[in-house]
């Protein structure tokens, strides 16, 4: 197997990586996979992948500090963060921090492998004009402050100014992973 069809998966969900990882090994990939930073480091020490699949929160902590980490091994390496999460400040900070692209979940195989293939960018992109609508403006704002205070969802419901239940009630219709 060649170096550069080496990929990492870190990725806290164990289901879901053994998914990935079997659907990436019958595409040629060599896999190896990783639940933490931690474990991503030791990893890195005896292997250099090419590509990169990283989720964006794992357990309590980021996903972008293993995405830092991937990209200071190696900075050529094509890193793409999934996320339940998506916002603009996380897909921002992804890639200022060396993802090639970023992903919402549910994103399958494909999905991964065409933004692989899409790392350097077009300039030729549409500017479409699409408003902002008021429901993604608030989840924007619910996930930003999800973040900021670790996904305690009582202590983001009070900095919201919200009832706790009727955040529980929108965080359920989103069916955050």
């Amino acid at each position: 197997m060649s170096a550069d069809r080496l990929l990492i998966i870190v990725e806290d969900d164990d289901n879901f990586a053994k998914a990935l990882r079997r659907s990436f090994e019958r595409r040629g990939y060599e896999v190896i996979q990783a639940a933490s930073l931690e474990e991503t480091a030791g990893l890195l020490e005896s292997r250099s992948p090419g590509y990169a699949v990283v989720d964006l929160k794992l357990g309590g902590a980021s996903g972008l500090s293993c995405v830092q980490a991937l990209h200071a091994h190696d900075p050529a390496m094509l890193i793409v963060v999934l996320t339940g999460f998506a916002s603009i400040a996380t897909a921002v900070e992804a890639i200022k921090l060396g993802a090639c692209h970023y992903l919402a979940k549910p994103s399958n195989t494909d999905d991964i492998e065409a933004a692989f293939g899409r790392a350097a960018g077009d300039a030729t992109a549409p500017i479409t004009e699409r408003p902002t609508s008021i429901k993604t403006l608030e989840w924007e704002r619910i996930h930003e402050t999800l973040v900021e205070t670790g996904f305690n969802i009582s202590e983001t419901a009070r900095r919201l100014g919200m009832h706790r239940r009727t955040l529980a009630r929108k965080l359920e219709k989103r069916q955050i992973r």
